[in-house]
């Protein structure tokens, strides 16, 4: 059954008027007539009829006008508006459909024709009222994704951007393709006192890379707080991102372990374009990916090995996401490899390189172009201050007197790494939560001392250069994996008085021993890769004392009571 619609007939002749009006309300609509086009406009306005009938030709105002003034004020709402019309000429025709007609009847109208074209003219405001429905369904699902994607991205960047990226040794470029970049990069300081730095790039971009980054920057900066070793880092994520993304899914990363007070870089990239790492004289090395990237194979087939570099004062590392170099420009180029080795080549002052790239990318692209990341860390002998932790309890510590002793031998040694969990038991004295960084730098230094010239026998001042550390690292792994004798003792006293308290650390090995005065006295003023570590321990603990077969040392921190 047909549908009874509100019709407007516009017509000045009284007899058509009528005329027309019986037919269209004999065929069931609600009729208003008017008799020019300005009755016409204001009655539109008073009843907002569904459909007009309009006469061109009338007093007052024409249909023509008429009929856009109608189509102005209807907005979106189709208002089909059929001309009346004793015109033949096809311009007066073309004319009636430029004005605002959706189409035309010539006089004398044939009812049927005419119901036709009205029954026609009603389908199609049904399908623009669904479409305008549509629509602002639409507009309302996007203004409500919109609303999650920005609540979701303020929870991502308190997550991601937890560590030191505003550390004034950092400097970074991250332009999203969309509200989240596929894009992540991380930054935290260890206890130790290394840096580590993470740039990754997950397939694909928007919230489905987001949702896997945030487990990963979770691990990161769970494990570097905690003084969890790069290797055991790098470990945990591959792992969890292999748990949790689909098959199709993966992420390219690159991690950096930056100790300045070593002079050490460790680098493990996999699937990201080559990173470098530029001396202070300009000299580059390129950082190459040699793995696979993150998440595509099991834990058990994770290749961890990373590569060992000399580090300096002034030297800068540079990483870069594979938008850097497949980046395209209007005409379809890629801005390449070779645009931004020319461009390193090219610099002669590693401090303006980084703005030298950006500006390489502007002048290829003509704008601002989305989608990378560009990072450049500077080596400095200064330490970022970690923030300070505070008391689990607000009352006072209780007087506390106990003792660890661990004993770990190969295989434990090859595995293990007892530091966070020793670092965590530490932390519950509220003590020395204050000098957690220098604890656990002094606790690293003295374990790795015991076990890679203790046990294992390696002298470091093998690592006089790139080389040298590379050969250093090497022979270490090689030993570590023929081990089958040998152990590394760790003892952890506690003891707390009423005016204050101390922790002593004590550490020996089943190595040959060393002359541990001689030791520091070739230390002293040493500008070398290595070899620094003994003066770094005397220097944060408040005493040191060592056996006379130089198997054994050991170390205090001493603590005043509260005022």
């Amino acid at each position: 059954m047909p549908m009874r619609l509100s019709i407007l007939i516009a017509e000045d002749s009284p007899v058509d008027r009528m005329l027309l009006s019986t037919i269209v309300a004999k065929q069931g609509h609600r009729v208003l007539t008017a008799a020019d086009g300005q009755e016409a406009v204001e009655l539109f306005q008073e009843e907002r009829p569904q459909l007009v009938l309009m006469d061109a030709l009338m007093p007052v105002m024409d249909g023509f006008e008429a009929a856009r003034r109608i189509k102005q004020l209807a907005g979106d709402e189709l208002v089909p508006i059929i001309f009346l019309t004793s015109l033949t000429e096809h311009e007066a025709l073309v004319s009636c459909l430029e004005a605002g007609g959706d189409d035309f009847i010539a006089k004398p109208y044939n009812p049927i024709i005419l119901e036709a074209k009205i029954q026609a003219m009603h389908r199609l405001r049904r399908l623009q009222a669904t479409v305008l429905e549509q629509r602002d369904l639409i507009a309302r699902r996007n203004q409500q994704l919109l609303d999650e994607h920005r609540a979701a991205k303020a929870i991502f960047d308190k997550v991601a951007h937890a560590g030191c990226l505003s550390a004034p040794t950092i400097r970074f470029r991250q332009s999203p393709q969309a509200l989240f970049n596929g894009d992540l990069l991380l930054a935290a300081q260890a206890p130790a006192g290394q840096m580590f730095v993470l740039l990754g790039d997950f397939t694909g971009h928007g919230l489905p890379a987001a949702i896997g980054a945030m487990p990963l920057a979770e691990t990161f900066y769970g494990m570097a707080a905690k003084g969890y070793s790069s290797t055991d880092i790098l470990r945990e994520m591959n792992a969890k991102l292999k748990q949790i993304l689909p098959v199709e899914m993966f992420c390219c990363a690159t991690l950096l372990d930056i100790d300045p007070k070593q002079g050490s870089l460790r680098v493990w990239n996999g699937g990201l374009p080559d990173g470098y790492l530029i001396g202070a004289d300009g000299r580059r090395t390129a950082l190459v990916s040699r793995h696979l990237p993150l998440g595509v194979v099991p834990p058990a087939a994770l290749d961890d090995k990373f590569e060992h570099y000399p580090l300096a004062p002034g030297d800068r590392l540079l990483l870069l996401s594979d938008g850097v170099v497949e980046s395209r420009n209007a005409n379809d180029e890629l801005f390449g490899e070779q645009r931004l080795l020319a461009t390193l080549d090219a610099n002669d002052d590693p401090a303006r390189l980084f703005d030298q790239i950006e500006q390489a990318l502007l002048d290829f692209h003509g704008q601002q172009h989305d989608d990378l990341s560009l990072v450049e860390v500077v080596v400095s002998p200064e330490v970022i201050t970690m923030p300070s932790i505070a008391p689990a309890t607000a009352h006072r510590s209780r007087p506390m007197d106990w003792s660890i002793r661990l004993e770990l031998r190969a295989d434990s040694l090859r595995s293990g790494n007892p530091l966070p969990s020793l670092l965590q038991i530490l932390l519950q004295v509220n003590q020395l939560r204050s000098r957690v960084g220098e604890i656990y730098t002094v606790l690293g230094e003295l374990y790795s001392n015991a076990l890679e010239h203790g046990v294992l026998g390696l002298d470091s001042s093998l690592k006089c250069d790139a080389d040298g550390f590379k050969h250093y690292y090497d022979l270490r792994q090689q030993r570590l994996q023929a081990l089958v004798d040998g152990h590394v003792h760790l003892q952890l006293n506690i003891k707390t008085a009423p005016h204050g308290g101390r922790l002593r650390i004590g550490i020996s090995d089943s190595g040959s021993g060393f002359d541990v005065s001689r030791a520091l006295q070739a230390q002293f003023g040493s500008d070398r890769f290595s070899g620094r570590g003994l003066h770094l321990v005397r220097q944060l603990s408040d005493r040191f004392d060592w056996q006379s077969d130089g198997r054994g040392l050991s170390v205090e921190f001493i603590w005043q009571a509260e005022a």
